[in-house]
């Protein structure tokens, strides 16, 4: 199942917000990251090819293309893909059920952990009342958003080559202006809601670009960040543990990334409730 040697072995991966198709996203971080870590089960949360800036014009590098390679090849080398679809990649609802060559397209999914706990996957974009009643409003953000990346692009190659770990200048902005932070809460609420009304323990989204994992009202909420801003991705380790995973801070902090494929054991796939067999 392997698909790199030196990969270290988890039991899940959750990973969202790729915006593969813009100029924003971190391509090369996310090959790195998915050199460095390898599952029997990966989740796609949402937002991985970006539809609504495809649909302006046609921007797909080569680096955005070795990520989907790359994906593609640990399905070949026996990885389960769950792609769970996003608002950016709403063309792909269409499709919702189709499953070929060990890929899954759904909305959403339930994913049994190791102890036992059922964790609702939903990108989240349902319940943001901006993209469900004011897609125009959307996409104005999605302007703005847009302009404070490519600044935040400038920042970062000085940051880097100081060795310092990736900073987000829209990230900030949103964590000082009053309105956003009460908005995460919401949203927050919200999608511990919709865990509840699913009978789950716990629910793990995208959309917000906000990687947290924390309890509320006795649910475990749990958002995987992006690949934009963050550059963060969600791991269960063996014992049903969740962990966020900050890339490249790993690197920089100078972690051995993983474990030899020989040496790593052997173990099922996690089981999703409600999977077609």
């Amino acid at each position: 199942m392997s698909d790199d040697s030196d990969a270290k072995q988890v039991r899940s991966i959750f990973i969202s917000d790729l915006h593969l198709g813009t100029r924003g996203a971190q391509a090369d971080l996310v090959l790195e990251f998915l050199r460095a870590y390898d599952a029997p089960r990966i989740y796609l949360v949402g937002d991985i090819i970006d539809g609504w800036r495809l649909k302006n014009g046609w921007y797909f590098p080569q680096a955005h293309n070795d990520v989907v390679q790359k994906l593609l090849r640990k399905v070949r080398k026996g990885s389960k893909l769950v792609y769970v679809t996003g608002n950016h990649d709403d063309f792909l609802r269409d499709y919702t059920g189709l499953q070929f060559g060990g890929i899954t397209l759904v909305d959403e999914i339930i994913h049994e952990t190791a102890d036992g706990r059922r964790m609702l996957v939903i990108h989240g974009d349902l319940f943001d009342l901006v993209v469900r009643n004011a897609k125009w409003l959307a996409l104005l953000g999605d302007w703005a958003y847009t302009v404070a990346l490519v600044l935040n692009h400038g920042i970062n190659k000085v940051r880097r080559t100081l060795r310092l770990p990736h900073w987000s200048l829209s990230a900030w902005a949103k964590h000082k202006v009053k309105n956003a932070v009460n908005y995460i809460g919401e949203f927050e609420q919200c999608l511990a809601d919709e865990a509840r009304r699913h009978k789950a323990d716990g629910v793990i989204c995208g959309h917000i670009h906000h990687a947290t994992q924390r309890r509320i009202d006795g649910l475990d909420y749990i958002n995987t960040g992006d690949w934009v801003e963050s550059c963060t991705a969600v791991v269960e380790h063996d014992d049903g543990r969740f962990e966020i995973i900050r890339w490249p801070q790993h690197r920089f902090r100078g972690e051995n990334p993983g474990l030899s494929a020989a040496s790593a054991p052997q173990r099922p796939a996690p089981v999703l409730v409600g999977e077609a067999a």
